[in-house]
């Protein structure tokens, strides 16, 4: 059984390193690889980029580190999507491991 993974889209990487502070200071979670994405309406965005952060450890853990995160993102520039996945497949955890901060 994998650990839970909690998946957090928010606007702008200064607000993902704060939200992902609060989630970790919140509860016993590790973090994944940060990702990234630039989607073709960025201009009309709050922040021209979204990044996901990505929490693992206990339900309930990650579910406590997600509230404290998306509370601190929606006092900065906000939340596009969140969602828990309680036991994530083997193949899904191979896929935290991909992030397009690593592209040049």
């Amino acid at each position: 059984m994998n650990p839970a993974v909690g998946i957090l889209e928010v606007y702008g990487l200064v607000c993902a390193f704060l939200a992902a502070d609060a989630g970790c200071k919140a509860a016993d979670v590790t973090l994944e690889n940060f990702d990234k994405n630039k989607p073709a309406n960025a201009d009309s965005l709050p922040v021209p980029l979204l990044v996901t952060i990505k929490f693992r450890g206990s339900v309930a853990d990650v579910e406590a580190a997600m509230e404290a995160a998306m509370e601190t993102a929606k006092g900065l520039t906000g939340i596009v999507q969140h969602h828990i996945i309680p036991n994530p497949t083997d193949d899904t955890c191979k896929m935290l491991k991909i992030s397009a901060f690593d592209k040049k």
